[in-house]
């Protein structure tokens, strides 16, 4: 099995091409736009980072092809099912704001996709809308963090929220991607 991408990765590739984002918020667009409802076959998710992120500009081919497994991965861990969804943010060792500050970037992400497919809330249940507003909020955080055990756990308290809420998006609107999942007979 192939290793997953890391934050450190991802970011390292695309600041070495001038790419104005980190692993963190590249990953919450793609959840934010798989979330709001776009089909997991819809190869348009490229152009839509080349438009949000690189001012319209190609992607080399390595960054191309690393954010491609970025993607495939994340459709693999939304469509398994298993509730494992896991946030590209800077590893545990990482001191306490630059995690914080991936985790502002991946909703701020999120809340950039999630809009580019989904305009109409109001269908959305209020559980969906509650979590929009909370990502909102999330994403105006500014507060500095002190490195301890209290912080510690605020953290990792968000960090599971934000993973439950885009879960729970993609669950209610999503559904074009399980679809075509029916369609195509599965190999293993």
């Amino acid at each position: 099995m192939d290793k997953q991408l890391n934050y450190d990765q991802v970011s390292n590739l695309l600041s070495q091409y001038d790419v104005i984002a980190d692993g963190a918020e590249v990953q919450g667009i793609l959840c934010g736009m798989l979330c709001g409802g776009m089909s997991i076959s819809e190869r348009k998710w490229l152009d839509v980072l080349k438009d949000t992120i690189n001012e319209g500009a190609g992607f080399a081919p390595d960054l191309e092809n690393t954010l491609t497994d970025v993607y495939n991965e994340l459709c693999q861990q939304l469509v398994e099912a298993e509730f494992t969804l896991n946030l590209m943010l800077p590893d545990e060792q990482a001191p306490i704001n630059d995690r914080g500050l991936g985790l502002i970037n991946w909703v701020q992400g999120f809340m950039l996709g999630f809009g580019l497919y989904q305009q109409n809330l109001v269908q959305c249940s209020d559980d969906v809308k509650e979590a929009l507003e909370d990502f909102a909020n999330i994403s105006r955080m500014e507060e500095p963090m002190t490195e301890d055990e209290e912080s510690e756990k605020a953290l990792f308290e968000v960090l599971e929220y934000v993973k439950i809420s885009a879960l729970l998006c993609f669950n209610e609107l999503g559904e074009s991607l399980l679809d075509d999942q029916k369609d195509k007979p599965s190999v293993h």
